[in-house]
């Protein structure tokens, strides 16, 4: 289609036709274009103002407008190049829905002077309908008796659009019965007669499923379907035919009054009343047998009616007919011989002469459980018995004497899978038929504490998001014992680890009883990203028996870091200032923000904005690497001085920022002296501001770092002294943030260090944990932060003296 918009496009500028009057103030003359429907917004007609022989530049002041004869605009006019575009869709269906052309008539009136141009529009259909049917699914009845040649008229299918676009042919799917002829109306519509090809057989097939397709004239062609529902309706052309036509059947002497013989079935491949069957004696079936039996003339059921005696009368003879409800009724018949068999008239006897229950579960194989008798009045086959139990159970039975069975354990036996067997005996004799009794007992197993607790998992990851309450519930890590009572009965503890002197217990608490797992600290994904120990789960069996499981605990970072400005270095609170060249060219670095998160992945990611910027034309900022660059050149009308704030946002939700301002003045490169008209060129500054930044900014780390080797070089020389008591002290570094003032966090790699102090990080205190040895010295450091608007960094260090006893507990 848009190949096809495309050339119109083409032939709409190409092919105008123009009829204008004589003079070129005239107002009747009528200008004709042509487009297909459906082009998109803001695709150009015409350039109207070059067709009607107007100056573009005056569109605006000469007031032109389009008025359209219509409920909607579809079209408009731009007054900056005169070009006349598309400003709705037009769709020729909805726009003339009766109509073979379509024509969109409007006038353009031009005030300055007083001129009315007439436009005349012809939008031209595209085959962007597909044909449709009134009715989706079309239900048609036909008698099985219709001959072939047959005609049946169908629903057509209809298309909006027009001309070659409309509906063109029909198709059926395949189908040996059926076929289409296409007529066409008088109006050109196309539709499609449904013929019979072949007679139908409802039997064979009582639906026909058929698919008419309809397709039209258009490029490419489009289509639409209906389904063809043919119901075949019935006629009476099948006889009832029966399963077999001669039935043996044997019945027992003394079967009660009732009981059922045969249950005869006869079919009828017609439905309705043409398969509604009646069941009847024919006339060559005895009295005394329809007297012995009873027919039920619906069902075809026959039962017995009398006392049947194998001395008296063996064999029975009868005559069945079945014959339907049509009009023309239909018949079949079948013949059924009955013969009378003795019976086994005496069932056989069980009796359970012990049984011991409940047993425990580790009961040793082959203990007796318990001894049973049978027995049976008949004589022969039919006095001869069998005993015997269900298959697969842990049981056998052993023929002790005559006619006593004992039943032994076969198999271990398990309470935690089969707690209790209900174990059926059952005895039958060789009687023909057999008959038979049985007996059901219940064997009861007594538990042992012989299965050790079980966790669902074998390892656990557990997830804990920073900053967490104390107390606050981790995990529920209960374990299953399929034991009883107290076999059953669960606690769960922690297998004691320490991590640099701190033992789990003083980290997580688990409930004895349920196997909750709570946190007894608030943890700090800077300081402590992970913990790794051991959970047990004991039974309170005798002897009791246990496992564990291994926990995985991971500290989820919280975005708890505010960003930090390093670069542009300024004192805390000042503003910076950056001078440039007022001839600097576009696209020249101005400055680079840079920020530092100590948070992790995302909580870390920074993106940096204009908070303020005085002209938004002149600068550019990248959000990702800081870098500020010049959008233009200056102008004489930019002010010297610039004020540029700069905000740097982390990525967490909700995100922290920092912010910097920035002054920037702009200063000339050269001086001329108009004096003597002599051009002196001035001095380049290699000691420029960024560079002089750049330059305290490496003293200050050689410096830094020059600091941090004589300390360690100092507290070397102080563990080399035979008299310091005290294991070696480690730099340690105690940091807080907080919103006003700064906190402080103890770091150490020293297990030992660590177990001896403990920073409380929301107070700004440095808590003893045991008593310090007498004379020790500990250098702390101190690292203050802010995270306001403008955020400075710096170094405190001081030096702790543990004085005397074991009493000192804080500092």
């Amino acid at each position: 289609m848009e190949d096809l918009i495309g050339a119109a496009e083409k032939t709409s500028r190409v092919s105008t036709l123009f009829l204008f009057c004589a003079i070129l103030s005239c107002t009747s003359a009528v200008t004709h274009y042509s487009v297909p429907e459906e082009m998109e917004e803001g695709s150009v007609v015409a350039n109207l103002a070059a067709d009607l022989g107007l100056d573009a530049k005056t569109l605006t002041e000469r007031k032109v407008r389009i008025e359209i004869i219509a409920s909607r605009k579809y079209l408009d006019l731009n007054k900056e190049t005169g070009e006349l575009y598309i400003a709705e869709r037009i769709d020729r269906e909805a726009l003339c829905p009766t109509k073979t052309s379509c024509y969109l008539k409007m006038e353009v009136i031009i005030e300055n002077p007083k001129r009315i141009f007439y436009i005349e529009l012809e939008i031209l259909d595209i085959n962007d309908n597909a044909p449709h049917f009134r009715r989706d699914t079309i239900d048609l009845d036909i008698s099985e008796a219709t001959q072939a040649g047959e005609r049946f008229s169908v629903s057509n299918a209809v298309d909006p659009d027009v001309g070659s676009n409309s509906v063109k042919t029909y198709q059926l799917s395949q189908s040996n019965y059926f076929a289409i002829e296409i007529q066409t109306g008088r109006d050109g519509s196309k539709f499609a007669d449904l013929i019979l090809k072949e007679a139908l057989d409802r039997e064979q097939q009582a639906v026909h499923n058929l698919i008419l397709t309809a397709v039209d004239g258009g490029t490419p062609p489009r289509s639409g379907t209906a389904i063809i529902i043919v119901h075949v309706l019935d006629t009476n052309d099948n006889a009832p035919l029966f399963d077999k036509s001669i039935y043996s059947v044997k019945i027992m002497e003394n079967s009660p009054i009732g009981s059922l013989v045969i249950d005869l079935n006869a079919t009828d491949l017609d439905e309705g009343s043409n398969s509604d069957l009646t069941y009847s004696y024919s006339l060559y079936t005895p009295e005394k047998t329809q007297g012995t039996f009873n027919l039920n003339p619906s069902t075809g059921e026959i039962t017995v009616k009398g006392m049947l005696n194998y001395e008296d009368f063996r064999i029975y003879d009868m005559e069945v007919i079945a014959a339907d409800k049509g009009a023309n009724s239909l018949s079949g018949q079948c013949t059924i011989k009955i013969q009378i068999e003795d019976m086994n008239d005496n069932h056989p006897e069980i009796s359970i002469k012990s049984f011991q229950s409940p047993v425990s579960e580790n009961i040793d194989v082959d203990t007796v459980i318990a001894v049973v008798s049978v027995s049976d009045k008949d004589s022969g086959d039919n006095g001869v018995v069998d005993l015997h139990i269900p298959p697969n159970m842990p049981f056998q039975l052993k023929e002790s004497s005559d006619n006593y069975y004992e039943l032994v354990v076969s198999e271990p036996l398990d309470r935690e899978k089969v707690p209790e067997y209900d174990i059926t005996f059952t005895v039958t004799d060789r009687g023909s038929p057999p008959l038979s009794d049985n007996e059901t007992m219940t064997l009861q197993l007594l538990d042992v504490n012989d299965n050790v607790p079980h966790f669902p998992q074998s390892f656990y990851t557990i997830r804990v998001m920073e900053n967490n309450a104390p107390g606050a519930l981790l995990s529920s890590l209960s374990a299953f014992d399929p034991d009883l009572h107290e076999n059953q009965y669960l606690v769960y503890f922690i297998l004691e680890k320490e991590i640099a002197n701190t033992s789990m217990s003083m980290l997580f608490s688990i409930n004895p009883e349920n196997g909750n797992l709570y946190a007894l600290k608030t943890f700090d994904y800077e300081m402590e990203k992970d913990f790794l120990f051991h959970i047990e789960a004991r039974d309170s069996g005798s002897p009791p028996l246990s496992s564990n499981v291994s926990v995985h605990i991971i500290i989820v970072d919280q975005n708890d870091n505010a960003p930090v400005i390093v670069s542009p270095w300024r004192a805390h609170g000042s503003v910076v200032e950056e001078k440039i060249p007022r001839s600097t060219d576009k696209g020249s670095l101005v400055a680079k923000v840079i920020a530092l998160d100590v948070d992790s992945v995302h909580n870390s990611r920074i993106t940096y904005q204009f908070l303020q910027v005085a002209d938004a034309t002149l600068f550019s900022l990248d959000q990702y690497n800081g870098e500020i660059r010049t959008m233009r050149m200056f102008s004489y009308k930019d002010p010297r001085h610039q004020r540029l704030v700069v905000v740097a946002k982390d990525n967490g939700e909700p995100a922290l920022s920092a912010t910097v301002t920035i002054k920037l003045s702009t200063v000339e490169t050269a001086v001329k002296a108009y004096s003597d008209m002599t051009e002196v060129p001035l001095e380049y500054d290699i000691f420029s501001d960024l560079n002089l930044y750049l330059v305290i900014g490496l003293g200050s780390v050689s410096f830094l770092l020059l600091i941090t080797i004589l300390v360690t070089i100092v507290l070397k020389c102080q563990k080399a002294k035979p008299s310091m008591a005290a294991p070696p002290s480690r730099n340690s570094v105690i940091s807080e943030r907080n919103s006003t003032m700064a906190d402080s966090t103890l770091v150490s790699n020293d297990a030992y260090w660590y177990s001896l102090f403990l920073a409380e990080t929301r107070k700004g205190k440095l808590v003893v944990r045991q008593p310090l040895p007498k004379g020790s010295r500990y250098i702390v450091s101190s690292i203050p932060r802010s995270t306001g608007m403008s955020e400075t960094s710096g170094s405190a260090t001081s030096t702790l003296q543990a004085s005397t006893t074991s009493s000192t507990r804080s500092t």
